[in-house]
């Protein structure tokens, strides 16, 4: 413990919130405060998945880009982000949560302004890969100030929060990315997407280090295991890379990466073992994988990603290219899915508590019905009516998704113990990061497939194709979902959930 933790404080300074009360206990009344902070941060580093995807044609035009320049713009990002979330995870459990945080974000606003300065479409991507790490380390931070801070109802409400942003941060990037183009011109607007986070994480910052917990006083640094972390970071990267550069990288040599990173990942979880029994802290606790609420809903989780995310992916395209939308035009499309996202997000994390699995498997349900709907009703409609006459479908899945993110987090990290919650999180994000690749890679692929055989003329039948791919991932995330039912644990919530 160091001299400052130990000083008396001024009368002026108000303890945070995990320093009151007796070190981690719920109640503390400013822990709204806290997530508020990290919900605002969350959005931030998650829309930048999503908003730069309007901005291709703007970056390109910009900066004579390439399409291989554009695809490490977007995979970049995705790669780094992937590579850092447990070992992030697992520095927020053993070192504090607010250390990590304000680390990630400061790295996070200085990469976005790195990007909106870039000079060249080579150094945008560099920026990219800054941003990306950064972010990595700023997301496991949330569920584990979640689950330090809350319990009970209460933490279900804040998943719930914690959901919304994530649903609403992907459907509404598109249309902020389409607004600040429109308002900065074609040739120099993508550079405001960046920029627009300077003034964010110059706010989150001094909050972060007012309200957020720092490491519990009772529990010393354990250091990180280092060939866990090589390991597991080199398996995550072989596994990403092919599906990320799938359309960029020919030949089928490119998918021997990925027998290669699983190998790779068979070794980490050797040595894990291995660390563990010589007393050491490793990298991921693997006795969180015997807890069927934790390991199924890390499979529902990256399953669903892999439908969710690749939908927004072709249906931009589609959109911008196919029909003619501008970007804010574009934007302005998804927002019914944004918007039922949200409000069943927030609805979701107050009946998590009581409803359990069985509403994770009613939203994805929900998330069928919509795009089967979007799917049949896509041929019905021609011309720029095509956002008016998908709208109601895209509401229903939107609400549907809401459903499933944030009570499946509550659900999977239900039994987890708040001191482990980082590297949980980081793992469960890991998957989804996964399964958003491997949803692009498939669902892309199905849509370009098709659209090459129709010599650029069938768009909407290329969607159509790209839809039904992403509707086969959540329905398996479904028959995931049931398999829990079946199993007699739908209901069930943790010791630490009741504590």
């Amino acid at each position: 413990m160091t001299a400052t933790e130990t000083a008396p404080r001024s009368g002026s300074e108000e303890p945070r919130p995990a320093e009151q009360g007796g070190g981690e206990q719920a109640g503390d009344p400013r822990r709204w405060r806290a997530l508020a902070v990290c919900l605002v941060a969350a959005f931030m580093t998650l829309l930048d998945v999503s908003i730069v995807n309007v901005a291709l044609p703007s970056i390109q035009k910009g900066l004579s880009a390439s399409a291989s320049d554009l695809q490490w713009v977007l995979s970049g990002y995705a790669v780094a982000f992937g590579l850092l979330l447990v070992p992030a995870g697992r520095l927020g459990d053993s070192y504090g949560r607010r250390l990590v945080f304000i680390i990630g974000v400061a790295g996070f606003t200085l990469a976005s302004v790195l990007c909106g300065l870039a000079p060249s479409s080579s150094t945008l991507a560099g920026a990219r890969l800054l941003q990306g790490a950064a972010a990595g380390l700023v997301i496991p931070q949330n569920a584990g100030v979640i689950q330090q801070l809350f319990r009970g109802k209460e933490r279900g409400q804040a998943f719930g929060m914690l959901g919304a942003v994530i649903g609403l941060s992907t459907a509404v990037g598109p249309l902020a990315g389409g607004l600040l183009i429109s308002a900065f011109g074609t040739t120099e607007g993508w550079r405001w997407i960046f920029f627009v986070n300077l003034p964010i994480g110059l706010v989150v910052l001094p909050f972060a280090w007012r309200l957020l917990p720092g490491r519990p006083e009772e529990r010393g640094s354990r250091s990180l295991d280092p060939v866990g972390v090589v390991l597991l970071g080199v398996s995550v990267v072989l596994v990403l890379l092919p599906l990320v550069e799938e359309s960029e990288w020919k030949g089928a040599a490119k998918w021997l990466l990925v027998p290669a990173g699983l190998l790779v990942a068979g070794l980490f979880l050797l040595w894990e073992r291995r660390y563990a029994r010589r007393g050491g802290a490793p990298v991921v606790d693997l006795g969180l994988f015997r807890l069927k609420s934790y390991a199924l809903g890390n499979a529902i989780g990256s399953v669903y990603f892999a439908g969710f995310t690749g939908i927004f992916f072709v249906y931009t395209l589609f959109l911008q290219q196919g029909r003619g939308y501008s970007a804010l035009e574009a934007g302005l499309a998804q927002v019914p899915f944004a918007v039922g996202s949200g409000v069943a997000s927030a609805v979701g994390g107050k009946l998590v508590h009581r409803a359990g699995r069985p509403l994770v498997v009613a939203g994805l349900a929900l998330v069928v019905v919509g795009l089967v709907a979007t799917d049949l009703l896509l041929g019905s409609a021609s011309g720029k009516e095509v956002g008016w006459v998908l709208a109601v479908p895209l509401l229903v899945a939107g609400v549907g998704s809401g459903l499933v993110i944030a009570p499946n987090t509550s659900i999977s990290l239900s039994e987890v113990p708040p001191e482990g919650s980082g590297s949980a999180s980081g793992v469960l994000q890991t998957g989804q990061r996964v399964g958003t690749a491997l949803g692009i890679a498939a669902v892309g692929s199905v849509f370009f497939s098709a659209l090459a055989s129709s010599k650029g003329k069938d768009w909407s039948g290329a969607l159509e194709r790209g839809l039904l791919v992403a509707t086969a991932f959540v329905v398996l995330s479904l028959l995931l979902g049931l398999l829990d039912l079946r199993g007699g644990r739908s209901r069930s919530h943790g010791r630490h959930e009741r504590a």
